[in-house]
């Protein structure tokens, strides 16, 4: 009985063109998120924690600019719409991975064919004085990289002996996610992981690229 194929997809920077967390801070500038952003990428703190704390800067009595800022700042990379019909036409599960938050993942992805089941992200409480980020996915007893959304916690859920597993993506939140899975499809700081540690790895710019890869790895 041959595997069922199942696709693990991140959002900012992958689904995305741009980083959606940066992009929001670098256009409101709070003081300090760019020291928390180095931080992050030289992992001396955590995801979550890094995360946390950038949006931690922002007061909630600008909500209404964050939220849309971050929705109408987003340009999907070309292809995503042809991959998800690609899926559907070959039985290949299709999840949303994002370490992006509920405010913008959500609404960008309406207006496409995902059950929100099928979507995985942090959640938000705008309810207080500052933005607090919610997480409702983090690690379980086997991850202790505090990742706020662990990509890892949900890849374990599907095993390797019933399902061929299959990340996209392109930084730091995918990295431990792609030691896992079967096959990588990388794009930028990735990529050069996958090298290092020697994965299964495809580089591609965008997802006609991935369509392409996994009709060839069929025929295999």
């Amino acid at each position: 009985m041959s595997r069922k194929r199942i696709i693990f997809c991140d959002f900012d920077g992958t689904i995305t063109v741009n980083d959606n967390i940066v992009a929001i801070m670098k256009h409101f500038q709070p003081p300090g998120w760019d020291r928390l952003v180095e931080q992050v990428l030289a992992k001396s703190i955590s995801i979550r924690e890094g995360v946390g704390r950038m949006f931690a800067l922002l007061p909630t009595s600008r909500k209404q600019e964050v939220v849309d800022y971050a929705i109408h700042n987003v340009v999907i990379r070309p292809g995503f719409k042809e991959l998800l019909a690609y899926c559907k036409d070959n039985d290949i599960e299709f999840y949303v991975t994002s370490g992006g938050i509920d405010f913008f993942v959500y609404p960008v992805l309406s207006e496409f064919d995902i059950p929100k089941d099928h979507i995985y992200c942090n959640g938000s409480d705008f309810s207080g004085s500052h933005i607090e980020i919610l997480w409702p996915h983090s690690c379980d007893e086997h991850c202790h990289n505090d990742c706020g959304m662990c990509k890892t916690a949900i890849i374990r859920g599907y095993s390797p002996e019933a399902y061929e597993r299959i990340l996209i993506g392109d930084s730091v939140t995918d990295f431990e996610g792609a030691k896992l899975v079967e096959t990588v499809f990388a794009r930028s700081i990735l990529v050069d992981l996958c090298k290092d540690l020697g994965l299964n790895y495809y580089a591609f710019e965008d997802f006609h690229d991935i369509i392409k890869q996994l009709e060839e790895l069929k025929v295999k």
